[in-house]
């Protein structure tokens, strides 16, 4: 089964050191985590997805690069999310080899139709609602267009952008397998004790 939580790890918004978050995070129950760190330089992602990567591995964790195969690769992650603007799925696909996973962010039907054709593991949808963690977001699309992609493939689709706890539910009941949480979850007071309020949500709802 897919993880039902798709915690995103943005250095930008925490305080505190990435390893011990991640680490608090998966004895919480976290079983798919993701680097995203928009203003790194490539070493300095190299090193935190390195660090973090041989650390989660052994947690049973797979580790996600954000944007970066070549990171993804050298660092051995887990796989590697890529957006509209980065390279293709398949392209990146021959960089993290079969066994790595490719993830792919969609943001309209069309989006969510060409990725459905490639080699991606899994593929992202949203933003569901309104969100704060990104610059110049896509508009919000909604539950709607969740619950039409959701007849499109038997793909695990992850749902983004704006998610919170108290709607997880919905967005899981509208055809998600997984939320993807970034500013719920690192801004809570405990994001451990936070993600296993998802997954408890998640469990409810079946997943």
């Amino acid at each position: 089964m897919f993880p039902p939580l798709y915690a995103i790890l943005d250095p930008s918004l925490i305080s505190t050191p990435i390893l011990p978050l991640a680490e608090n995070l998966s004895a919480a129950g976290v079983r798919l985590m993701q680097l995203r760190d928009k203003r790194a330089s490539g070493a300095k992602m190299f090193a935190q997805s390195r660090e973090l990567a041989f650390a989660l591995e052994a947690l049973g964790v797979r580790f996600i690069v954000n944007d970066r195969a070549d990171v993804a690769l050298l660092a051995g992650s887990g796989g590697v999310h890529v957006g509209q603007d980065d390279l293709p799925v398949d392209d990146a696909r021959r960089i993290v080899g079969a066994a790595a996973w490719v993830g792919v962010s969609t943001h309209n039907i069309q989006q969510f139709r060409e990725a459905s054709a490639t080699s991606a593991d899994y593929i992202a949808v949203g933003p569901i609602f309104p969100t704060a963690s990104k610059q110049n977001p896509d508009p919000a699309v909604g539950l709607a267009l969740l619950r039409e992609v959701r007849r499109l493939t038997s793909k695990p689709i992850v749902a983004i952008g704006g998610i919170t706890v108290e709607v997880a539910g919905d967005v899981f009941r509208a055809g998600a397998d997984s939320v993807a949480v970034i500013r719920d979850l690192l801004s809570a007071d405990d994001p451990a004790a936070r993600a296993r309020e998802y997954l408890g949500v998640a469990e409810a709802a079946g997943k």
